[in-house]
């Protein structure tokens, strides 16, 4: 079995588009998945030079089953920290729509500059069984958004899907530059 940001799959895999199943019941099984994902989020993080993960869904790792974490310090401390949230479901989406970037570990070298709410509220499951109710505003909300809907096997791209301004990509020196969206993102066969 591959380890760490090994196992991380990409477009055009087909699981990526498929929903999350529901997890039921919480036991050693979740736990070691909840470790293989900070694993591998980790070991990604070790191997770019101008990309930091911030979250994850269990899809990422190939593993069909609604669980996400998310990076407790966005300041990129170390050693990075993340919550586990298990059955994540925006329960209420408010405040104004913004736009802003956001790339993807699952697809390779686009961003997109993404529609979002600024506010949300969710609720799931903690690790150790507890019902998790939390708002959640600027850069969480949209890492909360972006993260359920990998488990609605929805990415970014779908959001801005015919959008020529929107798409770009991370150059060499962690600079965004604007693709080119007829040459490169229209008929793309690994995005959609």
């Amino acid at each position: 079995m591959k380890q760490g940001k090994d196992r991380i799959i990409t477009l055009p895999n087909k699981h990526l588009r498929q929903k999350s199943k529901k997890v039921g019941i919480i036991n050693d099984d979740t736990k070691q998945l909840i470790d293989d994902m900070i694993t591998s989020v980790i070991d990604w993080d070790a191997s770019r030079d101008h990309e930091v993960t911030v979250a994850l869904a269990a899809i990422q790792i190939d593993v069909l089953l609604n669980v996400i974490i998310v990076r407790d310090d966005f300041e990129h401390g170390s050693p990075a920290e993340y919550t586990a949230l298990i059955n994540p479901v925006i329960t209420k989406y408010e405040g104004d729509i913004e736009l802003d970037y956001e790339g993807c570990l699952s697809i390779k070298s686009v961003y997109g500059l993404v529609p979002r709410h600024s506010k949300v509220r969710i609720k799931a499951t903690s690790v150790d069984g507890k019902e998790i109710k939390m708002k959640a505003t600027g850069f969480l909300a949209r890492v909360l958004q972006h993260e359920v809907d990998h488990t609605k096997g929805k990415l970014f791209v779908d959001h801005i899907k015919g959008d020529e301004n929107s798409f770009y990509e991370l150059t060499s020196d962690g600079k965004l530059e604007k693709l080119d969206y007829q040459e490169k993102i229209k008929d793309s066969k690994i995005l959609w």
